[in-house]
């Protein structure tokens, strides 16, 4: 037969696992709104993590640098038939450009990516070696720089209400874009045709 001092610290010790599971519950649905609440406006306006360039070469020996020409390893032919009204922009976009790729994740490790940019085009497998000037459409190029990258959401603990009686910390989410994979251009020569992305 157990004693009433054993009884109550039984107790007492449910109580307090109950109000630690209560307090978990809430962080947890304020965790819920939080990520609820983010829209693609918002997770687009997130900042960007910043990084050091992986290549050790100048600009100026960049430049001067033959670069390797890129040829896709594997083709998948379309059976869509191509839009003749974007030719202009297709023509624009499969010329070669110069640039350089850096995998930001797993440094020196080779690229791998498909790219289809427009419908009735084929399908093309492209391997680029990291970290060397090479040539390659300026569609590929644009799919690096633009679509190889992520949001990292985190949790930080910080004061969430502070009012007369004290201070009160919460949890809230923080979203940052990293850049996974990235390509920069090696011409410095700006062109109104190029964009923000400077292809």
């Amino acid at each position: 037969m157990e004693s009433d001092s054993q009884l109550k610290k039984a107790k007492a010790s449910s109580q307090f696992a109950q109000k630690e599971l209560d307090k978990a519950e809430q962080q947890f649905e304020k965790f819920d709104q939080d990520v609820k609440s983010m829209t693609l406006d918002r997770m687009n306006s997130s900042p960007k993590e910043e990084s050091d360039p992986q290549t050790k070469i100048s600009t100026r020996e960049a430049q001067k640098a033959d670069g390797i020409w890129l040829k896709p390893v594997r083709t998948i032919s379309s059976r869509e038939k191509f839009n003749e009204k974007y030719r202009d922009d297709y023509n624009f976009k499969k010329e070669y450009v110069k640039f350089i790729a850096e995998h930001k994740e797993i440094t020196g490790e080779k690229i791998e990516k498909w790219t289809k940019p427009f419908a009735g085009v084929p399908a093309e497998f492209w391997e680029i070696p990291p970290n060397k000037v090479v040539w390659g459409p300026r569609y590929l190029a644009e799919e690096i720089k633009k679509h190889c990258s992520y949001h990292r959401l985190t949790m930080r603990d910080q004061v969430t209400n502070n009012d007369g009686m004290g201070s009160y910390f919460g949890t809230l989410t923080v979203d940052s874009l990293v850049q996974r994979i990235d390509a920069n251009p090696v011409s410095d020569r700006k062109s109104i045709f190029m964009g923000a992305s400077g292809f």
